[in-house]
């Protein structure tokens, strides 16, 4: 079981990682509004249904992918309850099939763990190498929940304001696709 703390409108007391205090001290100068609950560790979308309970929303699912020869990095945000299919997302984007990159890539990259993969790993130089993906249905949705760069820190946002003010101050012009 995972605990999960109320949900609040204010950054956390002490930060886990640098990802984490960038991602607050951006929210703050883009002045987004947000929620956020802390939990115990949390690795599976499984996990992920208390802090969609608290925060009356639904995660997305963050996939950190790679082509074969590891020379080209995606991350892939889908709907939390959609299956991945390689060969769909492959399809859609008219690559070669991919598999998920290794957590040292993902460490390295991203600045984040298994389970805390984030759109806001963006804010990293070292993620720049990494083309953003969003599944059409997620830009579709209202609200936008996800990790604030570590397995205990979840946040919502409204989706309007990561597609209009995040991905512009980073730089980031996704693909969005449909699978």
């Amino acid at each position: 079981m995972v605990l999960v703390s109320d949900a609040y409108t204010t950054i956390p007391a002490t930060f886990e990682t640098p990802l984490q205090e960038k991602v607050y001290q951006t929210l703050q100068e883009l002045d987004m509004a947000f929620q956020r609950v802390e939990t115990d560790e949390v690795i599976t979308m499984e996990d992920c249904q208390q802090i969609n309970e608290r925060l009356d929303m639904e995660m997305v699912k963050t996939l950190f992918l790679c082509n074969r020869q590891k020379t080209n990095f995606y991350l892939f945000v889908t709907c939390g309850d959609k299956p991945f299919k390689s060969k769909e997302f492959s399809q859609a984007l008219e690559i070669a099939r991919v598999s998920f990159a290794s957590a040292e890539q993902m460490a390295s990259m991203l600045g984040t763990k298994i389970g805390a993969a984030t759109i806001f790993s963006g804010l990293l130089k070292e993620a720049d190498k990494v083309q953003l993906v969003l599944d059409k249905a997620v830009c579709e949705q209202e609200y936008y929940g996800c990790s604030d760069g570590t397995t205990t820190g979840y946040l919502k946002l409204k989706t309007e304001d990561v597609l209009q003010k995040f991905l512009p101050y980073v730089k980031r012009q996704p693909k969005i696709i449909e699978v």
